[in-house]
């Protein structure tokens, strides 16, 4: 089961999330509005995941992250927020985030996240992948330098640019017609012919490129 500690000053916000999380099966150790008593918390129980809201009294959410970080505090740790702020989203992953989400997301696409990002991935909320490749655009050499999209096949460029909107692999699926594994299957090649990590650098670099046209 999944353990996760919330720290968020909104109490109502905090205790609906708590609530919900818990619906889905999910340990909520503790929901928390105050950033001592969170970092206290965080350090004493070793979460699985800690949700962090980005803006609260006394220190932002990117304080208590880099606090975390300094004391050598490894587990995840996703902001969960109402700012789409490219300088926040950028701030937040350069300071050890694994994940960027908006308050207003799905529960279901949330619950995805969470697991995704304790698996390892970094998820960044799919209206943020435009404001993601605009941040970094010039900035980094490494999403800049044309990997090999000559290496990708025809399908895998349609996939890549499903990503770049940033679709599940189920939305993918149903669009394409073809099954949620086999989607799987091509995004593990796309990533590895790109020579990145998680679908959001794939995303980007695709963005980046102009590899895809807006489609519809």
């Amino acid at each position: 089961m999944m353990r996760v500690l919330l720290i968020d000053d909104h109490a109502l916000f905090r205790i609906g999330l708590r609530e919900l999380l818990e619906r889905r099966g999910i340990e909520v150790i503790d929901a928390v509005g105050e950033c001592e008593e969170g970092i206290r918390l965080v350090t004493a129980t070793k979460p699985d995941v800690v949700l962090l809201d980005m803006r609260m009294p006394h220190a932002s959410g990117l304080d208590v992250l880099r606090r975390l970080r300094a004391a050598r505090q490894t587990m995840p740790v996703a902001m969960l927020t109402t700012s789409d702020d490219e300088r926040d989203v950028i701030e937040s992953l350069q300071s050890g985030a694994q994940g960027y989400l908006l308050k207003d997301m799905e529960p279901d696409e949330l619950i995805a996240a969470l697991e995704d990002i304790v698996a390892g991935k970094t998820v960044v909320a799919k209206e943020l992948t435009g404001v993601l490749a605009k941040a970094v655009k010039g900035g980094s050499p490494a999403i800049g330098s044309s990997p090999a999209f000559s290496d990708l096949t025809p399908r895998e460029r349609e996939i890549l640019c499903h990503l770049a909107e940033g679709q599940s692999n189920k939305t993918i699926a149903r669009e394409l017609g073809i099954s949620d594994g086999t989607v799987k299957l091509h995004v593990k090649a796309i990533l590895r012919k790109l020579d990145v990590h998680s679908r959001v650098e794939a995303a980007v670099i695709a963005v980046e490129e102009s590899l895809c046209g807006r489609r519809g």
